[in-house]
């Protein structure tokens, strides 16, 4: 499966953390707990994070069209619902949600695994199912070169690799936000120097 990093997940609902909480809401100003989980489901399967979204009496259906499976799964999204809330659990075990204790959209909350929802799905996730940084989140992606890898085919890494970083601008900020600063290029990396 064609999925974005765990990073590149906690970094859109980072862009959308305290937005507050909008019944139908689908825009960078805030959303439902049915918009948040269809935009991080969106954005985990490809899509473009807007002007897609689920709600709790299709969400099964909306699921399945972005690859997910029944049931829940360590290491992989996890969204949990029922007939009137819905939640996400990241693959590294980080809970975000929106409407949950009078709040809006945040980093928190119950996650996927909460005792009230009575359906789950989870989309897999594999080391190496990290997007580009520069791939824009607001137009159609190319399909997956193959397919997810399985648990036993994952090596367990020495060490972390670096996080995908989503640019602000991927996700349509509101239009009264100020434009990010643009950034200083990357200093040139050092290195022995070549012998002729």
């Amino acid at each position: 499966m064609f999925a974005i990093a765990t990073a590149s997940l906690l970094a859109l609902v980072n862009q959308v953390s305290g937005t507050p909480y909008i019944s139908g809401g689908d825009t960078a100003h805030g959303t439902d707990c049915s918009g948040l989980a269809s935009w991080v489901a969106n954005a985990a399967s490809g899509r473009p994070v807007y002007g897609n979204r689920f709600n709790t009496g299709n969400e099964e259906a909306a699921l399945r069209a972005r690859g997910f499976l029944p049931g829940s799964a360590p290491g992989a999204l996890n969204i949990g619902w029922n007939g009137g809330h819905t939640a996400v659990t990241l693959p590294d075990g980080t809970p975000v949600s929106s409407g949950e204790s009078g709040g809006g959209v945040r980093i928190g909350g119950g996650g996927a695994f909460q005792r009230q929802f009575t359906h789950h799905m989870h989309l897999p996730m594999a080391v190496g199912d990290d997007l580009p940084a520069d791939l824009p989140l607001d137009g159609p992606q190319d399909p997956p070169l193959a397919g997810p890898a399985g648990p036993a085919d994952i090596p367990a890494p020495d060490i972390a690799p670096p996080p995908a970083v989503i640019e602000a601008a991927n996700f349509a900020p509101a239009p009264d936000a100020p434009a990010p600063a643009p950034e200083a290029p990357a200093p040139a990396p050092e290195g022995p120097e070549m012998a002729s």
